[in-house]
């Protein structure tokens, strides 16, 4: 774990100033000014695959930017049955209840090792007051937010098993290079897809035997985006 200060991170230690997520992250049209209202530092974290970033109920009081890496949100049902309501990738923000909540929602737990920023709601929500640019990225993330949530209850959540892995596998893999899919354990799949870990292992199974993936080292395949489109959304 490495503290790095606002001004410091402007001004390129770490290689923030050339970072290659640095135009798509929250804070991307701000100014050194901007930078020099905040008085409490930027944190950057290397996030253990499994580790939990922050559990449902915290008090939210910062929001993270992904620099690499997958992250899950997780939803706990009545039954304490658990359920993946969200991935969130590279320049994805985490943590956006900071902005108008006093707990987060989810759990956030890392699939992948990850790399995170941190910084403070309250530095945030100041800024946003006073920069307009700021506050319509805000709204932007927040409507990309609520387009993701429509997805998975549309795409993830319905559909013959076959169409639910194909849509995640398609979903994941488009862009990527060489329409390449790294992904994670049967479990992870089936509570993203509300599918019986037993169910999502025989569509993999089927899946490899066709072709349709090849996997090229352990969990990472390479994926044909026709065949999995046509089965996913046909």
């Amino acid at each position: 774990m490495n503290s790095i200060l606002l001004k410091e991170a402007w001004q390129g230690v770490a290689n923030c100033s050339q970072c290659s997520i640095r135009n798509s992250v929250l804070f991307a049209g701000l100014t050194e000014d901007d930078f020099l209202q905040i008085h409490k530092p930027i944190n950057q974290f290397q996030i253990k695959s499994g580790d939990k970033i922050y559990s449902a109920g915290d008090d939210a009081t910062s929001m993270f930017t992904l620099r690499s890496g997958l992250v899950k949100l997780v939803q706990y049902l009545p039954d304490g049955t658990q359920r993946t309501v969200r991935l969130l990738r590279t320049a994805d923000v985490i943590g956006l209840e900071a902005i108008l909540k006093p707990t987060y929602k989810h759990d956030a737990i890392a699939l992948y090792d990850t790399e995170i920023c941190r910084y403070p709601g309250s530095a945030a929500r100041q800024l946003a007051m006073t920069n307009p640019a700021l506050h319509h990225e805000l709204m932007v993330r927040w409507e990309k937010a609520l387009d993701e949530a429509d997805t998975w209850a549309t795409e993830f959540s319905t559909g013959t098993s076959k169409q639910r892995v194909s849509r995640l596998l398609f979903t994941l893999s488009k862009e990527q290079p060489l329409n390449l899919c790294t992904l994670f354990s049967r479990e992870n799949l089936g509570a993203i897809l509300g599918l019986t870990t037993e169910t999502t292992s025989r569509v993999m199974a089927e899946f490899k035997r066709q072709r349709i993936i090849i996997e090229t080292s352990p969990n990472k395949f390479t994926c044909d985006l026709s065949k999995l489109k046509q089965i996913g959304y046909s």
